[in-house]
């Protein structure tokens, strides 16, 4: 950690102690970067048509963001808050891994669906971008009084926005609401380090924002646990008074303590039935080993920004701010390495915080580095660069904005026009472990899934492994009580409410056990399924998904 630095001076930002190289007066000479003569520097008209550019990537990726489709984890979530809304009980009807709280921020999307013309998909993105933009607002709220080099606060005018949508397809994901809440709570960090003033309404509302957001996931907690050992670091031992009468921890705790206690109270199956489904088969399920996880693509290249990161604030000093970033930026990564799977969303966390605290590094540097008229004249085009470099950085193959410019061709563009076509405002059995494409399909078509859960992966779960006495599918006695609680809703509401349709999938993902895991054959063995599922005959066949209407 970065030993205790002495308050910044209003008067003078605080500069790095990394040492300028003798080259970059040449250097900024030759960018533009001396006395307003250059391309890149400029008063007036020119400084504010850079500040313009530097905002672009962020719009860029709002217009992303804005495309369809729909994140899958994020559409089927919001699938559950509507109907959950339309009075399905969660966790007894409506079963999933996921705590109460991410369906609770789900819900003003989903009544103001039900009320507006708008759909579930675009309701919801307007609540994420109205969040954004609150939280926009208090990072700017936070930076009042602060301290910044003209540099550091054209690049944080520039990045922060761009931070918060530049997750791209994974926007809304549990994770990338965690990184978003973390922004405001690292400057307000960074603020108690300094010993700077904060409203205390203010505070307050950082805080309890803060708190919800770490608390969507139990592993989010990674994150303020290394911001508040940064805080307390960096304020010194000495002042450990300061830091126990601190109220914003308190504030973080109470919020937890009242959430974890309401669990029981009004999801009373979520600590009886859910969790220990979700022990027993969902925890290993497509997992994969503690150093496994850490080769993947994703973990591998969030891990090299961390070393990046770290090195830099090792051997160099860039203040308080830079600091609590990179405590939150180590808490993300410590948040995914531990959830063993390595997939896009779990590393965009890491990637918001370091890509905050990369531009923050350089341009504190520059502050120190340039002479005082020449950074203030540049700072504008600089930002703009840095902007632009961290929209490239962000710019993956087969992430945004590719998914949302091939949309339309393919494989979840063409289920949704299907599912328009043939299924457009119907109740659907959906029998299938995938959560991508069926989510945003169904959001899109407008229709609802039957099934209790958002697919089976609990069935896929128990079916590892094949049975011990080498038929393909289980007898009713030899089933665990999870897949026969599986086995047994699904036919019994299946044949009490009779959807429109069932949408199956060819692709079971359970190994093969002589022959190949069929899900209507294998329902089909209950009577009140095989009765039931007489009145349908297939309609067609897209994307190894059979769809089977019901004949009235």
């Amino acid at each position: 950690m970065n030993a205790p630095l002495p308050p910044s001076s209003p008067a003078e930002p605080a500069a790095v102690t990394l040492d300028a190289p003798r080259g970059a007066g040449r250097l900024g000479a030759a960018l533009g970067l001396g006395s307003g003569e250059g391309v890149l520097a400029g008063p007036g008209a020119s400084a504010r048509l850079w500040r313009l550019v530097a905002l672009l990537p962020a719009l860029l990726f709002l217009l992303t963001v804005l495309s369809p489709p729909l994140n899958h984890d994020v559409a089927a979530v919001l699938n559950f808050s509507m109907r959950w809304l339309g009075g399905q009980r969660l966790y007894s009807e409506l079963i999933d891994v996921n705590p109460p709280l991410i369906f609770i921020f789900n819900l003003p999307a989903a009544w103001l669906a039900s009320v507006t013309p708008l759909d579930g998909p675009r309701a919801l993105l307007l609540q994420l971008v109205l969040f954004c933009g609150l939280v926009w607002w208090l990072s700017g709220r936070l930076r009042e009084g602060v301290a910044e080099g003209p540099v550091e606060a054209a690049v944080l005018s520039a990045l922060l926005p761009l931070a918060l949508v530049m997750p791209g397809y994974d926007f809304g994901q549990r994770e990338v609401l965690m990184g978003t809440v973390a922004i405001p709570y690292v400057l307000l960090a960074s603020r108690r380090m300094q010993g700077l003033p904060t409203g205390g309404w203010l505070l307050l509302g950082v805080a309890v924002l803060a708190a919800l957001g770490f608390a969507l996931k139990p592993h989010f907690l990674a994150v303020p646990l290394l911001v508040e050992a940064a805080v307390v670091t960096r304020r010194g031992w000495r002042r450990i008074g300061v830091s126990l009468a601190d109220p914003v921890p308190w504030i973080m705790a109470g919020v937890w303590v009242l959430y974890l206690a309401s669990i029981p109270v009004f999801f009373p199956d979520f600590f009886g039935h859910v969790v220990p489904l979700v022990w027993d088969y969902y925890v290993d399920l497509g997992g994969m080993s503690a150093f496994g996880v850490l080769l993947t693509p994703n973990m591998g290249a969030a891990g090299v920004l961390l070393v990046l990161v770290s090195a830099l604030c090792v051997f160099g000093r860039f203040g308080p701010l830079v600091l609590a970033l990179w405590a939150a930026t180590a808490g993300a990564f410590v948040s995914a390495a531990v959830q063993h799977k390595g997939w896009t969303y779990h590393v965009a966390p890491i990637f918001m915080l370091a890509g905050l605290s990369m531009g923050l590094i350089v341009a504190r540097w520059l502050d120190g580095a340039l002479p005082p008229a020449r950074a203030r004249l540049s700072a504008p085009a600089l930002s703009a660069v840095m902007a632009g470099l961290l929209m490239l950085g962000m710019v993956r193959g087969g992430e945004a904005p590719f998914r949302e410019i091939g949309y339309e061709s393919d494989k979840g563009g063409r289920l949704t026009a299907w599912l328009q076509e043939h299924a457009w405002n119907e109740r659907l059995l959906i029998l299938t472990p995938d959560i991508w494409p069926i989510y945003p399909a169904l959001n899109y078509s407008n229709s609802q899934s039957t099934l209790r859960f958002m697919n089976l992966w609990l069935l896929q779960g128990v079916n590892q492994r094949c049975p011990e006495s080498g038929e393909r599918y289980r007898e009713t006695w030899e089933m665990s009580r999870a897949e026969f609680f599986v086995y047994r809703t699904v036919a019994e509401d299946f044949a009490s409410a009779p959807p429109s349709a069932v949408l199956v999938t060819r692709h079971v993902g359970i190994p093969w056990c002589g022959k190949e895991f069929d899900f209507i054959e294998y329902f089909s063995r209950h009577p009140l399924f095989a009765e039931a599922f007489r009145s349908y005959h297939q309609q067609g066949e897209i994307e190894g998904y059979k769809l089977y209407v019901r004949e009235d």
